[in-house]
Parts: C-alpha cells; sequence; structure tokens
C-alpha cells in the first residue's frame, strides 16, 4: 500500500461561492464511493488556488479529481490520472464527460528533451455519411448527428503508450461510482434538471430512463444518482480494454441504438476507429514556449496565430484592462478566426498551409491592424463568398510528482450531447455531426461557416475548437490549462496565457479574470457582465474604435489550471467557479 500521504483539496460549485454547498459535509461518502482510502487534510478556500508540493488534479467535479489523485498517491503518473478522470467523469458529469464522445489528450513530461504527444481521439463521421446529408431540416435528428466515438480508444492508446498502473485499476473508480451511486453537485443536479425538463419523454425515452428520479422530483446536491447499466459498459471496458466498447456486446448496443433512431453508426465503423497519435504544435511568445494540439483541432493553430500576432505589441505597457489592449487582441481574433475558417479542417484530407504558426505572415497580419479603428470583418474575407444575412465540453489539467503533465478536454458537443443513451449501455451519445460545415458553400455574417475544409465526408475528423495547452519557459512547463465552450475556447485559453505570461497574474486572478470573444463572424465582441462591471472605460473605448459589443448573460469557459512556481517547483491549483470545479492533490 503507498504511503499515507496527506491529501489537499478546494471545491467550487457556483462563482464567488467560498466552499460547495455538496463540498466539505460529503467528503468522507465520496471517498467511500469513490473507493479512495485516503482522509482529507485540509480544505483550501476557493478564492485561493490551492498549493501543493507534489500532484494536482484540476477538474469540474471532485471526485472525478479525487479519483486522479489517487491514481497518483498509488504511483501512477499523469497519464494514469488522467484516465481515471476521465471515466469518472463520464459518471459524474454526463453533460461533457463521456465515453460516446472524443477529444484531445496533450501529454508533456518533465524532461524538455523527452518525446511529447497529442493522443487525438476526435469522433469521426460513419461510413455513410456524405457530403450534404443535413442539407434539409428533417435531415438533422439526434441520431444522425453521431459520430463514431473517439473517447475509450484515445485513453486506452495513451494508458499503452505512458500508463503505469494496470488498466483495470484506473476504471474501477468509475465502476464504483455508477454501480454504488454518485452523489450531485449543485451544477450537475441543476443541469440534470434542466435537460429533464427540456427533453420529450417519448423522444428521448432511454434519457429520461436513465437520468429522472424514480419518485419524479428534480435532483439536489447531495442526491445520488445510480447508473447500473453504465457500471456494466465500464466493467466490460476494464476486462478487454478499449475492445470493451468497440466490439462485442457494447457495440452491439450502440448499432442497435442507431437502428432505432435511424442514425448512421454501425458496428463495422467501430471495429474500424482509431485514434491517432499527434506531434505538438510548438510555438513561441514572449520568453514561453506553447505546446498546444494540432489538426484535426484548430485550437493550437488558432492560439498560436494570435499570440504571434499580438507579440507584436506591447501589451504591459498598455495595460490589462486598457481600451488599447482589448483592441489589438480583439483585432488578433478576428484574423486568426477567419484563417481558421478558410483552412482548417481534417489534416488527412486538408493541407494546411504552414505560413499560419508562422512569425513573419503574423507581423504580417499585425501590419494590417489600424490602432484608431476595428476592422469591418467583411473587409477580411478575400475569396470566401458572404453569402446575404438570412456548447458542453469539459477540460481537466495534471500534473504528477514527477512533474509530467496531462492537459486533456474532450466533449459530446453539446450539453448531454445527442441526449440518445444506449439503451442497455447507460451512456450518452455524441452530437459532433454539428461541427462539420453543413451548407457547403454558404458562409454568412451570423457565423455560419461552409467552406470545403470541414465539409462532411465519411471517415473524416470534423474540425474543433479544443485547446488543451501546456506553457513551457526556461524547458519547465509553467502553465497547463484548456477550457470549453465551442469557438470561444480558444479566445478563453489566449487570455489566460496573457494574463500569466504578459501581466504575471496569479493563477487564481487569472482565472477569475472576465473574458471576451471575437470569432471574426458574426461581426461583434461578447463580453462578460464581469468586464463591464470592473472595466467600464475599455468598454467605452472599444464602442469609440467601432467595435460592435454584446454582453453574454452566461460565463465563457471553465478553464481548470495548475501553475507551477519556476524557483519552488510548488504547484498552485485554480477551479473554474463558472461551473463548479474541485482542485485536489498531494
Amino acid at each position: 500500500m503507498a504511503p499515507r500521504t496527506a491529501l489537499f483539496e478546494s471545491t467550487c460549485s457556483q462563482p464567488r461561492l467560498i466552499v460547495a454547498s455538496c463540498g466539505l459535509a460529503i467528503l468522507a461518502a465520496v471517498a467511500a464511493l469513490s473507493g479512495c482510502w485516503c482522509t482529507p487534510a485540509r480544505a483550501a478556500q476557493v478564492d485561493e488556488a490551492l498549493k501543493l508540493s507534489k500532484a494536482a488534479v484540476v477538474s469540474v467535479n471532485l471526485q472525478a479529481s479525487r479519483a486522479g489523485a489517487e491514481m497518483m498517491r498509488r504511483g501512477g503518473n499523469a497519464v494514469d490520472a488522467a484516465v481515471a478522470a476521465a471515466f469518472t467523469l463520464a459518471v459524474t458529469y454526463p453533460a461533457a464527460g463521456n465515453l460516446g464522445g472524443g477529444g484531445y489528450l496533450l501529454y508533456v513530461p518533465a524532461d524538455p528533451t523527452a518525446e511529447s504527444f497529442v493522443i487525438d481521439f476526435r469522433e469521426v463521421a460513419p461510413a455513410a455519411a456524405t457530403r450534404e446529408m443535413f442539407v434539409t431540416p428533417a435531415s438533422r435528428t439526434p441520431h444522425r448527428r453521431v459520430g463514431v466515438p473517439g473517447t475509450v480508444r484515445g485513453l486506452a492508446l495513451a494508458h499503452a503508450r505512458f500508463g503505469r498502473l494496470p488498466w483495470n485499476v484506473l476504471v474501477r473508480p468509475a465502476i464504483r461510482l455508477a454501480r454504488d451511486g454518485c452523489l450531485l453537485d449543485d451544477a450537475v443536479a441543476g443541469e440534470l434538471n434542466r435537460v429533464l425538463a427540456t427533453s420529450d419523454k417519448r423522444q428521448f425515452a432511454e434519457l429520461h430512463a436513465t437520468f429522472a428520479r424514480s419518485d419524479g422530483r428534480p435532483w439536489n446536491a447531495g442526491d445520488r444518482l445510480v447508473q447500473r447499466d453504465l457500471a456494466e459498459s465500464l466493467g466490460r471496458i476494464a476486462e478487454h480494454g478499449a475492445d470493451g466498447f468497440y466490439t462485442g456486446k457494447t457495440a452491439e448496443l450502440i448499432e442497435a441504438e442507431m437502428r432505432r433512431g435511424d442514425g448512421l453508426v454501425t458496428a463495422a465503423d467501430l471495429a474500424a476507429y482509431q485514434a491517432v497519435v499527434r506531434v505538438p504544435l510548438v510555438g513561441t511568445y514572449r520568453d514561453c514556449e506553447i505546446l498546444a494540439v494540432p489538426p484535426s483541432s484548430s485550437g493550437g493553430v488558432t492560439l498560436i496565430e494570435m499570440l504571434n500576432i499580438l507579440e507584436n505589441f506591447d501589451l504591459r505597457k498598455q495595460g490589462r484592462w486598457s481600451g488599447e489592449t482589448l483592441h489589438v487582441m480583439i483585432e488578433a481574433m478576428r484574423r486568426a478566426y477567419r484563417d481558421r475558417a478558410c483552412y482548417l479542417g481534417d489534416p488527412a484530407s486538408n493541407e494546411i498551409p504552414s505560413k499560419l504558426t508562422d512569425k513573419q505572415y503574423a507581423r504580417e497580419l499585425a501590419a494590417t491592424i489600424n490602432q484608431e479603428r476595428a476592422t469591418p470583418s467583411d473587409s477580411l474575407a478575400g475569396g470566401i463568398e458572404l453569402a446575404p444575412d438570412s456548447e458542453q465540453t469539459t477540460h481537466f489539467s495534471v500534473v504528477d510528482q514527477d512533474r509530467n503533465a496531462v492537459s486533456l478536454t474532450y466533449t459530446l458537443e453539446n450539453s448531454f450531447g445527442s441526449r440518445a443513451v444506449v439503451r442497455g449501455g447507460g451512456f450518452l451519445l455524441n452530437d459532433e455531426m454539428n461541427d462539420f460545415n453543413w451548407l457547403p458553400g454558404v458562409t454568412d455574417r451570423t457565423g455560419r461557416i461552409g467552406t470545403p475544409p470541414n465539409e462532411v465526408a465519411p471517415g473524416k475528423r470534423m474540425l474543433s475548437s479544443m485547446c488543451p495547452i501546456v506553457v513551457r519557459r526556461g524547458g519547465k512547463t509553467l502553465l497547463v490549462t484548456g477550457s470549453p465552450g465551442g469557438r470561444t475556447i480558444i479566445n478563453t485559453v489566449l487570455e489566460m496565457v496573457v494574463n500569466v505570461v504578459d501581466f504575471d497574474l496569479d493563477v487564481r486572478d487569472a482565472v477569475d479574470s472576465p473574458r471576451l470573444h471575437h470569432q471574426w463572424l458574426p461581426d461583434q465582441v461578447r463580453y462578460e457582465p464581469l468586464l463591464a462591471e470592473e472595466h467600464p472605460a475599455a468598454l467605452v473605448q472599444l464602442r469609440k474604435l467601432g467595435h460592435r459589443l454584446t454582453d453574454r448573460p452566461v460565463k465563457q469557459g471553465d478553464a481548470h489550471t495548475i501553475w507551477i512556481d519556476p524557483t519552488s517547483g510548488e504547484l498552485s491549483a485554480a477551479a473554474d467557479r463558472r461551473i463548479s470545479g474541485s482542485a485536489t492533490g498531494f
């Protein structure tokens, strides 16, 4: 048995709250259900980052963070922790944690001379998919929007390459929580109540059978959700590895679910699916190195292009919340998101121009930014013909006792994906086919993109905005971060990098700072209400420069982040308070 190292954790489930309502009072019960034999030594207030000397996991859910930390206490590494946390989130955070979705895992070892890698486990279009399959609204049914899932194959590939602990040990906490029940926090209880209230009981009968309370009452924090079918599916994965999902009984259940809903995914599609090992993109910003995911995600390319543009401006001199800084950040977003729409898609079927991450190209783009006036987005269309006018993911970060890091983002696409639960399997299926360009050739000012690189094709990976990153300085990991949020993801990560690298904000302030977003089209800046509350003068200046501003009624992103002190090596783990979260470690 591993030594009883003290466990530390902090939790949050609503913005500005000090302790989650489901937090400390039920930690002992959570430990029992997850199989963790350790007891908490202390819990930090969430207005501080959690300081840790050994290892940390930061995720949207306490039970998942604890499962990952427990694997590292048993001698596992960051990959082991990530696998355990990901499977646990499939039980405890069904809005985005998943078996039936996909995503990206970035692994960066402590040794800067050792190999870093990306596991691309993005979903793919089934073999029966066609270029114009979503042109008519009647064809956009929930089951037809399901792509071939990648999560289980991706986690298995990461474990096979670098995991230390036995596979079944990593899946075991998730099995126990599904079989015996996981305790709900405020955020998950609210999400379950919302999806049940907005889902037709006849169309989504299995969703209601799986997630509704037997007495018909709403869920509350502290209630226990039991998922026995999911426990059985996880058991097959624990016993047979990824084949326990992509072949055999689980694959048969998925194919049967597809037949019931006129979906396209077949057992042959499942058996053929492969995750891909890719070389991370590596860029530089100021004195830091940025490691990010390459296509099929647009996240890394778009982020590095924006950072390369911003490197041509003295943001520190201008000030973090000056109108000048926000203006050039928006203009960088505008140009990089235009290139995203024009060039990016599955690299297996598209040639990605190398100029997008080139410093000289960025200097040329920076020179087109008018410091006195916002650039109309239409003027950047170039060869993209504009037609007349007519998000749930989750991210977590891990650093182990050897300072190896994992940054992992995965998703079902929309909250609860397609809302189709596999009958007898107990898990939700994605609706990632949404991320293809449904109307070939139709790009309009509302934000619809119809450019060729991301059109539907059999076996093709749909374009993603997921952007898990690791930032290094002097060969040492400095920051591990990422976010959910659809197209806002990349800009949330951009703002985290600027906060830390340009303005030396501590990780708690960096995570808490207000965020804004521009994605080329529609030509508008969306911002969190907190930005207007804390920095109204900057917004006045942006309007004078010609930016069209609209506040977001909801928060942007959920950036669970770890910062490593370059001198002491101490970890500072900050859970984002915009949804819910837990920073845990020892």
